[in-house]
């Protein structure tokens, strides 16, 4: 391979047969100039990427320990769930946590509204950011909330097969922390996250908006519905209300048979709190 241009010392472009190409390993740099040849006993990490140009820009204007610590992230989370990740994730996840970094070690804080359902939501990912503040603090002695983690899982969780673009995932978490807002607000109750039925909550609204999202609906007869009506009045008219909240503040329709089922969960909290 050879040398295109430093990076820093320990990352460089080159080119080989197949192209450009971002290497790393430990002082790749060191003593190098255009031209040089690298050899691959020096390369920890080699990157063949679509933002190859955006890659580059991220590893010369950050601290390398922010991208060190970044990868060992993306390599423990990999390991974790089994899986690659999308490999837009050594950009985005490094430069999220390059600027928490920085911005902690300013004194900002950020409060993640959505952690909660987070935290049950992405279970995974969510213990994968636990670790990740934990190895943060423990390599460069910086606090990081749990609100961190909850960040950090969003990415990982964007970033898996199939994991869902992040915009698209913050809304859909966005609505059912909207959703369960409504709830308790209309039955004046504490829903504990660690409540199995909260739980359960959650990961159905999550279900309900992937299938309203992809046009699919579950099936639910009349005569279910028109009992659920009857039986649980209030429940239903709760899940009524989350409707049409929901679809004057998003534009998200919910179908009738959602509801049916949604009220079913509603009961259950209900009668529990």
């Amino acid at each position: 391979m050879k040398l295109k241009k430093i990076l820093n010392n320990n990352a460089v472009l080159v080119t080989d047969g197949d192209g450009e190409k971002v290497a790393f390993g430990a002082g790749i740099a060191y003593g190098k100039k255009k031209n040089d040849l690298i050899h691959f006993q020096k390369v920890e990490k080699l990157f063949v990427m679509k933002e190859n140009e955006k890659f580059q820009q991220l590893v010369s204007r950050i601290p390398e320990e922010h991208f060190i610590i970044s990868e060992e992230i993306i390599s423990y989370a990999e390991h974790y769930l089994g899986s690659k990740l999308n490999e837009h994730i050594h950009i985005a996840l490094t430069d999220h946590v390059s600027f928490a970094i920085d911005r902690i070690k300013q004194g900002i804080y950020l409060e993640n509204k959505l952690l909660n359902e987070i935290k049950i939501l992405y279970r995974r990912e969510y213990e994968i950011g636990l670790w990740a503040i934990s190895r943060i603090k423990e390599k460069y002695d910086i606090d990081m909330t749990v609100d961190e983690a909850a960040y950090i899982a969003l990415h990982i969780h964007t970033m898996k097969p199939q994991g869902g673009n992040y915009r698209t995932t913050i809304r859909q978490t966005t609505i059912i922390k909207d959703i369960v807002q409504i709830i308790i607000e209309n039955f004046g109750i504490y829903l504990s996250e660690d409540d199995l039925s909260y739980q359960r909550l959650i990961s159905h609204l999550r279900f309900v908006l992937s299938r309203v999202s992809h046009c699919e609906f579950p099936v639910m007869d009349k005569e279910m519905l028109g009992m659920i009506q009857k039986k649980f009045p209030l429940s239903y008219n709760c899940a009524k209300i989350i409707e049409e909240k929901i679809n004057k503040r998003y534009e998200f329709k919910l179908p009738e048979t959602e509801l049916g089922f949604i009220s079913l969960h509603i009961e259950r909290l209900r009668k529990k709190a």
